[in-house]
């Protein structure tokens, strides 16, 4: 007895490339451009000829793979849904959490790409990063909201502190052999001062 595929159910095209962006990511991040598109099909669940009537051919779905990779509204979203009634550093917490997730996924994804073949270039189509800088101002306004309960006993504004936190929370890793703070003394320290109260 024969096995048939399944017809992939109606979609729109720009559907149909979400769908196969989500199969392809946790592929592409552990293979690189090594993994085939029958690969990624099978894993979306489509015959291979599906993936190529939305994508030109699989450069065009390694770089929509990178673009999604960049983009950061799920972890704006995380963001957004902490609660504020708990205490500021439980709350910076889960921000800095959701976003190191968020940095992880996306560099496994560069790094797997660059280590096999980087899709070449596409004059037609912006580089993944180049609205960098609007996502950072979004992710600074994201996390000034988690410090506006406290606006009255802070010492900078909202803006300011998220700005001061993204910075010394996500600047780059210790070398090797090099002691790091973990995240919740990072925090501390970022709250309360590296100093002790009544210290010099």
């Amino acid at each position: 007895m024969t096995e048939t595929r399944k017809r992939a159910p109606g979609m729109t095209p720009d559907q149909r490339r979400d769908m196969i962006v989500r199969a392809a990511l946790p592929l592409v991040a552990e293979l690189g451009a090594a993994v085939t598109t029958g690969k990624i099909a099978r894993a979306a669940g489509i015959g291979e000829a599906t993936v190529f009537r939305v994508f030109a051919d699989k450069d065009e779905l390694l770089r929509a793979c990178l673009t999604q990779a960049f983009d950061p509204e799920h972890v704006l979203a995380e963001i957004a849904d902490i609660p504020l009634g708990q205490p500021l550093a439980d709350r910076l917490t889960e921000a800095a959490e959701s976003m190191r997730a968020y940095m992880e996924r996306m560099g496994a994804l560069i790094g797997a790409i660059g280590a096999t073949r980087r899709p070449a270039p596409d004059d037609d189509r912006p580089h993944p990063g180049a609205d960098r800088d609007a996502a950072m101002a979004r992710t600074v306004e994201a996390l000034a909201g988690l410090f506006e309960p406290e606006r009255d006993s802070l010492r900078l504004t909202p803006e300011e502190a998220a700005e001061l936190f993204l910075r010394l929370t996500f600047t780059r890793p210790a070398p090797e052999g090099v002691h790091a703070l973990d995240l919740p003394r990072t925090i501390d320290a970022f709250l309360n001062g590296a100093v002790e109260r009544g210290s010099a």
